[in-house]
């Protein structure tokens, strides 16, 4: 690994951002054909919140925070920073005062896959973060990593400039090339999913809906009438 900062990225189309913020990261997620998808071990450390963005992204040596404060001054308003360590780690690399930083420069949220702390104080300033764990343990600043380079975060790989979507149910990660068409998918997937809805909420079972009795029957399952018929 090359201690680097690479300055300029290409960030992701700014409306399929939206697009996939508003929608979240299940419908994404099956968009993007069930991939992408980071490993259930990154939760939200406070519930609620419901993030897109382009990602800046960290390499970070575990319990080492110095890279945080370097990519800072590289993150521009929208951005999501994605921190993945060189090794496994639950050392508490981020807290409150890196994130007011973060937040005077307008990023949306940090995915990281290592711990994170001040999670009282970071609910109060609305600032979210998915991470590995929550762990009160300091760190250090002594060694390099690099900015803005691929990363892999919690089992995906993440380039500069992906869309990271991140909610109550994870984080899905969408390569930047795939974004507006990504986008388009899920807002169709969230459309012809509303229609079902509204079938459903009127009575409408699951089994006729989605013409399951059929197959159901060509699969071997049998209705009986008492138990003593099985």
């Amino acid at each position: 690994m090359k201690p680097v900062v690479v300055r300029n990225i290409q960030r992701a189309d700014a409306s399929a951002v939206a697009t996939m913020q508003n929608l979240g990261v299940s419908t994404v997620h099956e968009a993007l054909g069930r991939s992408g998808l980071m490993k259930p071990y990154i939760r939200p450390i406070w519930s609620g919140a419901q993030i897109a963005g382009p990602a800046v992204t960290i390499l970070a040596q575990p319990g080492d925070n110095w890279m945080i404060h370097v990519a800072v001054e590289q993150c521009q308003k929208g951005d999501v920073v994605v921190l993945g360590c060189t090794a496994d780690n639950t050392d508490g690399m981020f807290g409150e005062l890196l994130a007011t930083s973060l937040n005077a420069r307008g990023v949306k949220g940090l995915i990281i896959d290592a711990g994170c702390r001040d999670v009282r104080a970071l609910h109060e300033m609305s600032f979210p973060v998915w991470s590995r764990a929550i762990s009160a343990k300091g760190t250090v600043k002594a060694t390099l990593g690099a900015i803005n380079v691929p990363v892999v975060c919690a089992g995906v790989n993440v380039e500069p400039g992906d869309v990271v979507v991140a909610d109550d149910d994870g984080v899905v990660v969408v390569p930047r090339k795939l974004a507006v068409e990504t986008a388009r998918t899920a807002q169709k997937r969230h459309d012809d999913e509303d229609g079902k809805r509204k079938q459903l909420a009127a009575g409408v079972l699951g089994l006729d809906m989605y013409k399951m009795r059929e197959p159901l029957e060509k699969a071997g399952l049998r209705y009986v009438e008492k138990p003593e018929d099985v």
